[in-house]
């Protein structure tokens, strides 16, 4: 693969690649990109970052992409990266030595990585194609971009179908996996998903019961939450004078987290609900859903807690019998105590 970039480079000859790498090639050698150097630009600098992601679309699934697929690639010695439609990245996250590394490629947020920018790499060339893509090591343009391997999946807007952004995952070989890119595609689809239900939520008569309820939960900033669950088969969640019914793994999922209010790590989480049972990607789905139901002002993440104040009628009930047990305890004591002195006074 690396005589084939040199034979592109030396004679304009691409022989022995991919079809798509070939391509992707030519429209860098076109676009006047530097093989020897990685030098994206930074086009959208701290002083306007932090602005506009906050309020492009990708905003409200970057929760549910990085509990999904960040904490894996962590996992795998890799950095999630989720970038908008012209390829500028928004969001890169991975451990602090490899986001380093990445650092010596400018693969950092703010900088931009389309195919005009940064030459053949993954989530360049799935916005250009608008396809899935992995492009391993030396299939780069940029040689030192050849020591890393990158897959990478757009998302869109299932209602125009336009594209969002793209979602893409670096690191070393074992990123070209089969495995890895049918994962990356798996998250895509899920944000695809999760956007959709976002806004047909919003898009409910503002009369509906769910609505204002998931509405009043959302921009409930004190006040805190009632739950009711002994008697019945999932919970009762009350805040903010609204009731909302919660499916039966958001009722057991909130159940542990009210008795942890220090909170737990998604493995914890895991063991405690499902030990055996469910994945933990599928946990951190469905906590990323009810985080999206309660407000992440709410339900935070690293660790998993309750950020507001939670009663429920299960504490309640425990609370009213350790109070009988202490009174009788008391009573008992002071009995005994009354007994002691009675038989102690001088006759």
């Amino acid at each position: 693969m690396r005589d084939a970039h040199a034979r592109l480079i030396e004679q304009g000859v691409t022989a022995g690649v991919r079809e798509i790498v070939a391509d992707s090639w030519l429209r860098s050698v076109a676009a006047g990109i530097k093989a020897d150097t990685s030098d994206p630009p930074i086009t959208l600098d701290r002083s306007v970052l932090r602005q506009y992601r906050a309020e492009h679309p990708l905003a409200q699934i970057f929760p549910l992409l990085s509990d999904v697929l960040g904490q894996a690639a962590q996992e795998c010695d890799a950095v999630m990266a989720v970038a908008d439609e012209h390829g500028q990245l928004l969001w890169v996250s991975g451990s602090t030595g490899v986001l380093r590394r990445a650092e010596a490629i400018s693969f950092v947020e703010g900088a931009q990585w389309d195919e005009a920018h940064a030459g053949t790499n993954a989530p360049g060339t799935a916005l250009r194609l608008d396809s899935p893509v992995t492009i391993r090591a030396a299939e780069h343009f940029v040689r030192p971009v050849q020591r890393w391997s990158c897959a990478a999946a757009p998302i869109h807007d299932l209602a125009t179908g336009r594209i969002l952004g793209v979602v893409d995952v670096t690191g070393g070989d074992d990123i070209g996996s089969a495995q890895t890119s049918a994962m990356i595609r798996a998250a895509a689809r899920m944000a695809e998903a999760e956007l959709a239900r976002i806004a047909a939520v919003r898009q409910q008569p503002w009369g509906s019961a769910t609505a204002m309820a998931l509405s009043r939960l959302q921009a409930r900033a004190a006040g805190g939450l009632r739950l009711q669950a002994l008697g019945r088969p999932d919970m009762v969640l009350t805040a903010a004078g609204r009731s909302l019914r919660l499916s039966q793994r958001h009722s057991e999922i909130l159940a542990v987290l009210a008795t942890h209010p220090g909170g737990l790590s998604g493995d914890e989480l895991a063991v405690m609900l499902y030990p055996g049972d469910v994945s933990p990607a599928t946990l951190r789905a469905e906590v990323v859903r009810l985080r999206s139901l309660l407000g992440a002002d709410v339900l935070a993440s690293r660790p998993y807690r309750l950020c507001s104040e939670v009663t429920s009628d299960w504490a309640a009930v425990a609370a009213q019998v350790a109070s009988a047990i202490m009174t009788r305890t008391r009573w008992r004591r002071i009995a005994m105590a009354s007994r002691a002195w009675h038989w102690s006074r001088p006759k």
